[in-house]
């Protein structure tokens, strides 16, 4: 059972919630699924009517490394990825950069504090995503009980997985942290036993998510790839060429 928050959160009146807003698109079910496999999707909400708000929204077009909004900002939407992918990190208090997470095509952002956002939100690549005034949102709400419970148990979700993720990574090694975020991005792809994993990301972003140095995650996929558990084929991409022994270093198994 998640803790009840207990203050913070913009819901409709009746419901509270002290979560810190960051959207941590994570799945904390296991050691090997720690990792964002998958975000809060828009497609969750839509039994609510909000898939006919997305729908006549307009596209916004992001550059690679242009952001949606920075941590601060006065919170006035949240948003959906249409195409691309946002990183979303904060920026510590010795200047070191940490990624909470990424969101891909059909995740939600900016789920969290009522008054301002909690991280920063950029692109990692071109990107295309919509947004829907928060107010609007929280109007529908208002009429729809199980909207603001969804709601509610998305930030609950969020914080659980934002602490399971700092457990995990910190009592794994380099090893197995870059196979538990290889296992995540491959089962985005359906986990086939072969199959591309497309990394909308740099290496460098990559180690800010999993805490390590740009030359720990070379030097990581290196090593995965002489075990013959992946194949590089571009800057950009990674055939996963043995999901069972991926998945077996993911969860603390021995190289």
């Amino acid at each position: 059972m998640h803790e009840m928050p207990a203050a913070g959160l913009c819901f409709p009146r009746g419901h509270r919630s002290d979560a810190q807003g960051a959207v941590m698109l994570t799945n904390a079910l296991s050691p090997a699924q720690s990792m964002p496999a998958r975000g809060f999707r828009a497609e969750e909400f839509e039994p609510h009517g909000l898939d006919e708000h997305w729908s006549g929204a307009p596209v916004r077009r992001l550059e690679a490394k242009e952001h949606i909004f920075t941590e601060g900002d006065q919170r006035t939407h949240i948003y959906r990825v249409e195409k691309g992918a946002i990183s979303l990190y904060k920026i510590m208090p010795d200047g070191r950069r940490q990624i909470l997470g990424f969101a891909y095509p059909g995740d939600l952002i900016g789920l969290g504090a009522c008054e301002e956002y909690k991280f920063n939100a950029q692109a990692t690549k071109l990107t295309e995503l919509k947004g829907l005034r928060w107010a609007a949102i929280q109007n529908s709400a208002r009429h729809d009980p199980e909207l603001a419970l969804k709601l509610y148990e998305a930030i609950s979700l969020e914080l659980a997985a934002a602490h399971d993720l700092l457990l995990s990574t910190g009592q794994r090694s380099a090893l197995e942290r870059v196979a538990a975020f290889l296992l995540a991005m491959s089962r985005r792809g359906g986990g086939r036993d072969r199959v591309v994993v497309n990394l909308p990301m740099t290496r460098a972003d990559i180690g800010d998510f999993l805490g390590l140095t740009i030359e720990t995650v070379s030097r990581t996929f290196t090593k995965l790839r002489q075990l013959g558990i992946i194949g590089l084929a571009q800057s950009a991409s990674v055939h996963v060429l043995d999901i069972g022994a991926l998945q077996e270093l993911a969860e603390g198994g021995r190289a």
